[in-house]
């Protein structure tokens, strides 16, 4: 049984929408992978949409055309179909990711081990189940701060929160031998992989990976107070996080937040100043933005005016 593609080239947007979203929520069985490409037109052919579905087995394409006029109500194009080379497209995928440098840090794959320099700043993580390879502008963005910070400052607690293949979390031990690093995700098989990656970049047990929510659990707040916490995640839950960052950082510890747009920062940075968190640096790479804050240590207290401390 071999797995097949359906191809219908559509003129009108809207339709072409209408079509994904058919042979995604109401058709049985739906595809294993949808896509939906915007074409540019020229003077022979005309601007248009792509809409491919892939199918784990052959679908007839005149069939699935009815199907789809029954459900919409209104003529939909005929489908092409291609076969689907029976390849591992997860081992593909990996070997088209070349190595990506990050100030010391150079992340690879294990395709490219023998031409990668082994030493304390080669990461190896394949792309797989969970997030994080460095290739996407956040990840690239926290790795960078990382080596920044730790090149003129020692961090002897660190939380990677979110911490999906675990790569800030290597990179930081890397940077700091010494350091105790806390790595949490909400993802039972994120947390898996990361501790896979550990064991394969030979750091052991230097890092603690727990399952959870946030940071309302017992071995983050054990942990804590925290010199370092990075959160590569999404801007809203970064804002509601604010508060319980505070709590769980030391006076002076440093904040790396990333996972957001570059007109989401702003916010965010708002956020963090309301809990006492002053903005070191943005750093913007493409669309996205990493941004590291420091936290302010709280002022003295000042003896009531006119009474003498004697």
């Amino acid at each position: 049984m071999s797995s097949q593609r359906l191809r219908a080239e559509i003129t009108d947007r809207a339709l072409a929408q209408r079509i994904a979203g058919a042979l995604q929520d109401l058709l049985v069985p739906p595809p294993d992978a949808l896509t939906i490409f915007e074409e540019q037109g020229n003077a022979a052919a005309p601007h248009h949409w792509r809409v491919e579905a892939y199918f784990p087995a052959s679908r007839d394409a005149e069939a699935l055309r009815s199907d789809l006029e029954a459900v919409l109500g209104e003529k939909v194009p005929s489908f092409t179909t291609a076969p689907i080379p029976n390849l591992n497209w997860v081992t593909l995928s990996q070997a088209a990711l070349p190595p990506v440098r990050a100030g010391r840090f150079t992340i690879h794959g294990s395709h490219d081990r023998s031409r990668v320099p082994r030493g304390q700043w080669a990461i190896e993580i394949d792309a797989g189940e969970a997030f994080g390879t460095a290739h996407h502008a956040t990840t690239r963005g926290c790795l960078i701060a990382i080596d920044r910070l730790t090149r003129r400052q020692h961090f002897a607690r660190v939380l990677d929160l979110g911490c999906g293949s675990g790569i800030l979390s290597i990179a930081a031990a890397r940077a700091l031998p010494a350091a105790r690093i806390v790595a949490v995700d909400i993802d039972a098989r994120s947390v898996a992989v990361a501790g896979e990656n550990a064991r394969a970049n030979r750091l052991g047990r230097r890092l603690e990976l727990v399952c959870a929510a946030g940071v309302d659990t017992a071995r983050v707040r054990r942990g804590a107070p925290f010199d370092l916490i990075l959160a590569n995640i999404l801007a809203e839950p970064l804002i509601s996080l604010a508060p319980k960052f505070r709590a769980i950082a030391r006076p002076g510890a440093t904040a790396v937040l990333s996972g957001l747009l570059n007109h989401e920062a702003p916010t965010v940075t708002a956020a963090m100043r309301v809990q006492g968190f002053a903005l070191l640096s943005h750093r913007r790479i493409g669309g996205w933005s990493t941004l590291t804050f420091r936290r302010r240590s709280p002022l003295p207290l000042s003896p009531p005016a006119g009474r003498g401390l004697g």
